[in-house]
């Protein structure tokens, strides 16, 4: 007997992926709900070789399910993930609500699935921001072996950690700068996304870090360790799909190159492609689609003692989201946590 699985945001970019990432991985379910609001009542959605109508989130019975993969915004998820895992449904939250609450674990199953213990406090498992998840698998086993002492890292993120009508707005923005005398004007970004980077993801905060950067910090050290100091500048790029992380590390102790690059090749859910040549590193391009987090151009920093630089990159709507939640929910089942619904 298979599980049964209900995907709450079913028809956003996310919760479609989680409906791909099920089936690819050819999950253990019995059954699936594609769940949403009521204005998505009856909107058909993939699941494999089927389509699946959504039903309505507030008229759903999820007593009857054993794991909800939320992924419909943190109001949404403050107010039913609570409710959800009340009724013995195990919750894997992917919004940004219970990431900092004690009681509930935050996971990324490559470097901290023992964190997953204490998650029948509430019932619920939050999922890390996109642009955490994948610097942490990288971290991991560098900070294993030598222990990180600091991290200094710039992302490149794409439209689509904003969601589909940032994903729009790149597009009708690019198609008008090859028509002249065509404008669209930002609404969803502060200023234009098409030819352009924007420093500033998220809201501003007092002290001029925005929430994005503060998030990467407050989760690296609930995830990895306390002790890592980390500052970030998060930038939005205009790529629809693939997050780029520019990451420099110190470390307590001597690490070379060839003992990174060794410690990276070996550890779960990482592809090194680090050829010093033209090409030979991974751009988001590349990593769209797949589930691997890459790494490359790992080098000396002769600026720090003990420091070596390298590049990330990974699929933000797959390891940062969808992928990295199912992930969870596999890891529940393997440690067998998980009670099935009556």
């Amino acid at each position: 007997m298979g599980y049964k699985v209900a995907v709450v945001g079913a028809t956003g970019n996310v919760g479609r992926e989680m409906m791909n990432v099920l089936t690819e991985r050819r999950f253990p379910a019995d059954e699936v709900f594609a769940i949403a609001s009521r204005r998505s009542l009856g909107t058909e959605v993939s699941y494999g070789d089927r389509t699946l109508k959504c039903q309505d989130l507030e008229k759903f019975d999820f007593s009857k399910v054993d794991i909800c993969l939320m992924s419909a915004g943190s109001s949404v998820s403050k107010e039913w993930s609570p409710r959800i895992g009340a009724m013995g449904c195990v919750v894997i939250d992917n919004s940004s609500c219970w990431r900092y609450d004690r009681d509930v674990p935050l996971v990324v199953p490559e470097v901290n699935p023992d964190a997953l213990a204490g998650f029948s406090k509430k019932n619920i498992i939050a999922n890390p921001n996109c642009s955490t998840a994948q610097l942490v698998v990288a971290l991991k086993p560098l900070h294993d072996a030598a222990t990180i002492k600091r991290v200094v890292v710039s992302t490149y993120q794409s439209v689509s950690g904003a969601g589909k009508d940032a994903m729009d707005e790149l597009w009708s923005q690019t198609k008008a700068k090859y028509v002249p005398g065509t404008e669209v004007e930002p609404t969803k970004f502060p200023k234009q996304i098409a030819f352009n980077c924007i420093p500033h993801i998220d809201v501003f905060m007092e002290d001029g870090f925005t929430k994005e950067e503060w998030k990467m910090m407050a989760e690296t050290k609930k995830i990895l360790d306390p002790k890592i100091k980390l500052t970030a500048t998060c930038v939005r790029v205009p790529v629809f799909v693939g997050h780029s992380e520019s990451v420099n590390i110190e470390f307590a102790r001597a690490i070379s190159v060839e003992e990174a690059r060794e410690l990276l090749s070996n550890a779960p859910g990482i592809l090194v492609v680090d050829k010093r040549e033209p090409g030979g590193y991974v751009t988001p391009v590349e990593a769209a689609g797949e589930y691997a987090t890459y790494v490359s151009r790992i080098r000396e920093d002769a600026t720090t003692e003990n420091g070596l630089a390298m590049w990330v990159v990974s699929d933000n709507l797959l390891k940062g989201a969808a992928l990295n939640t199912v992930q969870i929910a596999e890891t529940l089942i393997e440690r067998n946590m998980l009670k099935k619904a009556a």
